[in-house]
């Protein structure tokens, strides 16, 4: 005897080896064995031959036409049998039973599956409302059909050009725009990027790189709502000081001034003075959910966007001229040796006399004038050379608790672009890449002033109890980062006992958090803790440092790719072909004069710190792959100091420079459908980009 049986939705039939009250033993045409329930048993048959008689049902049950079945089922409860007998005939035998069984079961917008081969007919409206579905389906996966047909002959339908950043980057895997690509790719045998693009749906690799960025930090754009600079209402004194600036030409958001007062009298007082948008609004202000949303200013060659509407920050900026409400750290200490014996911290309207720029004096205060070898024909030239010999006393003072100096060997990169007056750059401007020397003098006077008051500040809320945002690293070893915490620890790589980032208000969002912070502090004192706005253990602090820490990765990723996209282009607008760079670890290679670290077939095993030629064989601006090759080596064996100094970012360094050299991620899947600083830390932390 054979029985046809269902098991988890799929019927099967076979020969019947045992049977018993509750359950029968099934051969399978496969040979296997299964035991079936009696109750899941729908039908027994001696002939034909079990296999025969399901393929005979299959096809005769697409010959039931479901709309005329349904006309004429009853309203009540019914079997397939009872079907196969009023739409055969009263006769209907095995096989006609089975196709009502099979006709039934796979249609359940028409009927509804009672269990043990019973049905009932859905009601009118949820049968016209399936069969539209239905419908918008077929019309679904034809446009999908045609979609896809275009890709492959070339060509990019709009839908698919309209969603390009979402199915590449964060793609629904059930819209059909993602299932069009994928089919695509599955057809032509191509990446989804290379079939995107050989439709045409990439126009311009910058503007790739760029819309990409804006879908992912600013999904709801970059425009600021409209918001008013709030007046600083409190009465605040002003001080009896002349502050500069020192920033590049192109910073609007000037955050910090210096100043130096009794020079000549024995005893000198330095003056840090920090742009005070925490004394005009408060944390859930308008404003400040406008910064706690973009979190930092976002650098990049040619521009920027600002974490504050520029309105707002030319309110607060320390612009030349005017007299700025500030947050003062006041150092008192001795003018021979250095000595530190006093600091206070003030709540005032400091005179701004002048903004100077690095790009217009690197040039001229340079450390012959500062220290008296040469003529020093520039303003502010006596406050600048005692800030350049403190700053280098307190330089060799955190050398001695890092345990060893720090290194400026690498320069920092400057682009300029020419021909992007409209605004925002569109790639197909002329780069020009300069070199600015890590360790400069005016860059050492204001690297040191920050970590000064950084550290200080940093001191001085931990006695008044009130909890601030820290950046601590434990140890310079291989592998320990830079982290962000609410209590006081040491910076092993800024060699300082604590380390807070409180004077960039303007353009970073922890900034301006511990700078409300100060204010409590400079304000109450002792008691400070209770008028704080944010109180030891406030949750609403560690969500700041998990927001602030993801977007400030992001935007730091962004910014060192898209200026890795201009060194790759300048490679080709000065007809570049072949590059000096020093091994790094890997394969890895850096470029020695520009930003440039990528593997070089060959430099796997050469040692680290030597010296190459390397052959450069092709570029692709859209996965920022530099392809090259070691042509020559330049040196015998690696130059010590040399080797040293790249190796003072251990593996943390090569490692971050693998991943800005490594390809373009995509989230689209064919097959399966259904920045942390290095170790060594220099003083550049202390003053971000502007």
């Amino acid at each position: 005897m054979n029985a046809l049986f269902e098991d988890a939705g799929k019927f099967f039939a076979g020969r019947v080896m045992l049977e018993t009250d509750t359950s029968v033993q099934i051969e399978l045409d496969s040979g296997k064995r299964v035991k079936v329930k009696a109750a899941n048993l729908l039908l027994k048959f001696d002939k034909p031959q079990p296999a025969e008689m399901v393929a005979a049902a299959q096809l005769l049950a697409q010959e039931i036409d479901l709309d005329l079945a349904w006309e004429f089922a009853p309203d009540a409860e019914f079997s397939f049998v009872d079907m196969a007998r009023d739409y055969f005939e009263a006769s209907a035998g095995l096989e006609k039973q089975a196709a009502a069984l099979f006709r039934l079961f796979e249609a359940p917008h028409y009927f509804r599956r009672m269990g043990k081969g019973n049905f009932k007919k859905a009601p009118a409206e949820i049968v016209k409302a399936a069969l539209l579905g239905i419908e918008r389906k077929k019309l679904v996966a034809a446009q999908i059909e045609g979609w896809a047909a275009e890709l492959v002959a070339g060509q990019c339908p709009q839908p698919v050009r309209d969603q390009l950043y979402k199915l590449l980057f964060k793609p629904d895997k059930n819209a059909p725009e993602y299932k069009a690509v994928v089919e695509a790719a599955r057809l032509s045998q191509k990446a989804p990027l290379d079939l995107l693009k050989g439709a045409g749906a990439i126009n311009s690799p910058y503007l790739f790189h760029w819309k990409r960025f804006l879908f992912e930090s600013f999904p709801k754009g970059t425009g600021f709502p409209a918001l008013a600079a709030p007046a600083i209402k409190e009465t605040l004194p002003l001080a009896a000081v002349r502050a500069f600036s020192i920033d590049d030409s192109q910073t609007t958001e000037i955050d910090d001034a210096l100043s130096v007062q009794g020079l000549g009298t024995g005893t000198v007082v330095f003056g840090v003075h920090i742009a005070a948008p925490g004394l005009a609004f408060a944390p859930d202000a308008p404003i400040d959910k406008v910064a706690r949303e973009r979190l930092s200013t976002v650098y990049m060659p040619g521009h920027k966007l600002t974490m504050l509407p520029d309105d707002v920050v030319q309110a607060y900026t320390l612009t030349a001229g005017r007299d700025c409400p500030s947050v003062s750290l006041y150092v008192t200490m001795n003018e021979a040796t250095l000595a530190i014996t006093g600091s206070e911290t003030k709540l005032e309207r400091v005179p701004i006399v002048a903004n100077l720029r690095h790009d217009q004096l690197d040039s001229v205060v340079t450390e012959a004038s500062l220290t008296g070898a040469a003529e020093a024909a520039y303003e502010f030239a006596p406050e600048l050379a005692f800030a350049f010999r403190l700053a280098r006393h307190l330089k060799a003072q955190r050398e001695v608790v890092r345990g060893k100096p720090e290194n400026f060997n690498r320069p920092d990169y400057n682009f300029r672009l020419d021909g992007n007056d409209a605004g925002e750059p569109q790639g197909t401007e002329r780069v020009l890449i300069t070199t600015r020397q890590r360790g400069s003098p005016l860059d050492l006077v204001v690297a040191e002033a920050m970590i000064l008051a950084n550290s200080t500040w940093g001191g001085w809320l931990a006695e008044c109890g009130v909890p601030g945002i820290y950046r601590s690293q434990a140890s310079m070893a291989p592998g320990v980062k830079v982290r962000m915490g609410i209590r006081p620890a040491p910076h092993a790589g800024m060699g300082v006992a604590q380390y807070t980032w409180a004077t960039s208000p303007l353009r970073r969002y922890v900034d301006l958090v511990n700078q409300w912070q100060i204010i409590a502090c400079a304000r109450h004192g002792r008691t400070a803790a209770l008028a704080a706005p944010f109180k030891p253990k406030d949750v609403a602090l560690f969500a700041i440092i998990s927001a602030f820490d993801s977007a400030y990765a992001e935007y730091n990723g962004f910014q060192s790719g898209i200026e890795r996209y201009w060194a790759l282009v300048s490679l080709a607008q000065n007809g570049i072909t072949e590059l000096n760079a020093v091994v790094m670890k890997d394969g890895l290679v850096r470029a020695d004069d520009l930003p440039l670290v990528f593997r070089a077939l060959g430099a796997e095993g050469l040692p680290r710190g030597a010296h190459v030629r390397v052959r450069l064989q092709g570029t692709d601006l859209l996965t920022l792959d530099l392809h090259a090759s070691v042509a020559t080596r330049l040196d015998d064996t690696a130059a010590p100091g040399e080797a040293a100094a790249d190796a003072e970012g251990s593996a943390d360094d090569a490692d971050d420079a693998a991943d800005s050299a490594g390809p373009l991620t995509l989230a689209i899947d064919v097959q399966g459908e259904g920045a942390d600083e290095p170790a060594a830390i220099t003083a550049a932390e202390a003053a971000p980009a502007g």
